[in-house]
């Protein structure tokens, strides 16, 4: 029997984005014939499709790290680099897409059902792409933006009409053997099935799946034996029945004290109070297994459950059984809300939404947060000063700058914008005209003939940050002092 799977963990990374291309067009008397850098192509995405055909999450378990194609890099002559290619996850219908803390993000049901996951950065523009009127041949391009890296648990719950539910050896696998063309593990020990078997069942016209449910014992809610990996798959069934075994000669056993250890792991799981239940005190065959149903079976009725009395070595009584769990499917289908259409939301953004925000973190930092300001950082290639100057103009135009004074950042503040951090300085030349130069370079910063090397500038970052450390320290100390 191949091996069942159906909770794993995936490790996924959509691809990364192509960088631009710096180039200059040349050929015999034209040697400066404008910039023709091209674009750099898009990360490929990762999407997860459901499958018929797929039943188990076994592939995923071997193979857990999940990588799509990487954007080429743009070259000369505007040539663009190729998008890598999106990479789509075949998973089984019934698949629960969560992150790693319990959120679940998607529920998969129905063939074809897909959910993008994983979305591959954008590709850097060329300098072909970023000359304008002012800067007509740049010396510089946009780096590719890295893709999308997160774990996401997948996990498996079974999309059944009906669940056979029961202690170990009760017969579920024999019974769901001979009512439908499954073939399930048959063996007289317990714990003998240990996946989840899924049949489908004819009764009349009337057709439905059945799913055989690993035994359950008390505690299995709070993960005795194999209930609690399995109960999951009872959760998608609209009709629950009890598979008694009415023949056991186990001490401290019988029908009615099997019902209620059972019914009482279904409320500990929580859920599944509302589903409508049968009984079946299966092993009639058995003689003392016939006497036993008939002494229980006016004490079970009373509790207001539909009772069969049935063998699957005999067939006995599975005719009754199979057209009482057709009628409640279908009256359970009756009573589904129909799927609606996916709507269409449009939320325009706000009058007054900037696009960013800024706020002071603990250690005294002002940190910028906003899609466009985070990915235009991610972008910027910090070794080239025009494209510095760039960042500078585009930060400046959405009004960080102004709103970093209003904030309260002084020259020399330390700005972060997701994982770049800034000694900041006023508009001494954020958002000022632009004076083309050598290629690579900003005249805007040349002027600043006082700025700071990077060791220095690093250097007094760490002094900021030491001084914020002993400043946490000093009540500390101060309380210490008083004790003594």
């Amino acid at each position: 029997m191949a091996t069942f799977v159906d909770r794993v963990v995936l490790h996924l990374q959509a691809g990364d984005g192509g960088h631009g291309c710096v180039s200059i067009h040349r050929e015999k008397f034209k040697p400066l014939g404008g910039p023709d850098g091209g674009n750099g192509g898009h990360g490929g995405s990762v999407s997860l499709v459901v499958d018929p055909q797929v039943h188990t999450l076994l592939d995923f378990h071997f193979r857990p790290h999940v990588k799509a194609e990487n954007g080429k890099g743009g070259a000369g002559s505007n040539r663009d680099g190729a998008n890598g290619t999106d990479l789509v996850l075949k998973v089984p219908d019934g698949t629960v897409v969560q992150t790693s803390d319990g959120e679940v993000l998607a529920d998969l049901v129905g063939a074809g059902t897909t959910f993008h996951v994983a979305e591959g950065g954008r590709g850097g523009r060329g300098n072909a792409s970023l000359a304008n009127s002012r800067r007509k041949a740049p010396g510089f391009a946009e780096l590719g933006e890295p893709g999308d890296r997160l774990d996401v648990v997948l996990e498996l719950k079974s999309v059944a009409d009906v669940g056979l539910v029961g202690f170990p050896s009760a017969g579920k696998s024999s019974l769901i053997s001979v009512i439908s063309a499954a073939k399930p593990k048959i063996a007289d020990y317990p714990f003998t099935t240990l996946v989840p078997n899924l049949g489908v069942v004819q009764a009349g016209e009337q057709t439905f799946t059945v799913a055989d449910v690993p035994g359950l014992i008390p505690g299995a809610a709070t993960g005795k034996g194999l209930g609690l990996e399995f109960l999951r798959h009872i959760e998608r069934c609209s009709v629950l029945v009890h598979v008694v075994d009415a023949a056991t000669i186990e001490p401290g056993r019988d029908p009615l004290a099997d019902i209620d250890a059972i019914e009482a792991e279904l409320e500990a799981y929580g859920g599944l109070a509302d589903r409508p239940r049968l009984v079946v005190l299966n092993k009639i065959d058995v003689p003392d297994g016939r006497d036993m149903a008939d002494i229980v079976r006016a004490d079970v009725e009373a509790r207001g459950l539909r009772v069969f009395e049935t063998s699957a070595a005999t067939r006995e009584g599975l005719r009754e059984l199979k057209y009482a769990m057709a009628e409640l499917v279908t009256q359970a289908r009756v009573r589904e809300v129909p799927a609606e259409a996916t709507r269409i939301v449009i939320r325009p953004t706000a009058v007054d939404d900037a696009g960013f925000t800024i706020e002071q973190a603990a250690d005294g930092a002002f940190v910028v947060r906003g899609p466009r300001p985070e990915r235009w950082v991610r972008q910027t290639n910090f070794d080239n000063d025009e494209a510095v100057g760039y960042l500078a103009d585009r930060l400046a135009r959405l009004g960080v700058e102004d709103q970093l004074g209003k904030s309260g950042a002084e020259p020399g503040s330390l700005v972060r914008i997701g994982d770049r951090e800034f000694d900041w300085q006023p508009t001494q030349y954020a958002g000022a005209e632009f004076v083309p130069g050598a290629r690579g370079t900003d005249v805007r910063l040349e002027e600043r003939s006082g700025r700071a090397t990077a060791a220095d500038r690093l250097a007094a970052r760490k002094a900021r940050r030491q001084r914020f450390e002993d400043r946490l320290e000093q009540p500390a100390e101060r309380d210490t002092d008083a004790e003594s």
